[in-house]
């Protein structure tokens, strides 16, 4: 019996270790933008679809939320928020832009859970397509089905 539960236990703790989540390896080349930050926000019940409620972050990606609440989406190549995948072009880690080669990319539900309970931590937003990371904190989140929404963010120099 001892051998069973010691080959148990041997083979429980080798499955751990292999589960442990590596740092998504950065690119060989790419920018950080570390100009000065500039503040979004996004009124509740603003309409999503005119570009003022919309934060142009490049030329591909547009960040907004519609007010059926939700998630945040990209608004040039997105309608709405499609849970676990959006906003499209970009990935997303908690943390501090000075740690991005130890951080682990995602789309922005998987990166931060609930997104009522981002307000107030330091992430990163990694721009896909034109290979940027930058620091963003967002400082509201409106839990009603309104789509209100704000944060601070790190801008191209």
């Amino acid at each position: 019996m001892k051998p069973l539960i010691f080959t148990i236990l041997i083979a429980t703790i080798l499955s751990c270790t292999w589960d442990e989540v590596q740092p998504t390896p950065l690119p060989e080349t790419y920018d950080i933008w570390n100009g000065p930050t500039m503040e979004f926000n996004k009124e509740a019940g603003a309409d999503p679809d005119q570009a003022i409620n919309q934060d142009k972050i490049s030329e591909n990606v547009s960040i907004t939320r519609s007010n059926e609440g939700g998630e945040i989406y990209n608004a040039v190549s997105e309608s709405e928020a499609e849970k676990g995948i959006s906003p499209l072009g970009t990935k997303w880690a908690i943390g501090d832009i000075s740690e991005i080669s130890s951080l682990n990319f995602e789309s922005f539900r998987v990166a931060v859970g609930q997104p009522k309970k981002v307000v107030g931590k330091k992430l990163v937003l990694y721009l896909v397509e034109v290979n940027a990371y930058l620091s963003v904190e967002f400082k509201s989140w409106s839990s009603q089905k309104s789509g209100g929404f704000s944060y601070t963010r790190s801008t191209k120099e």
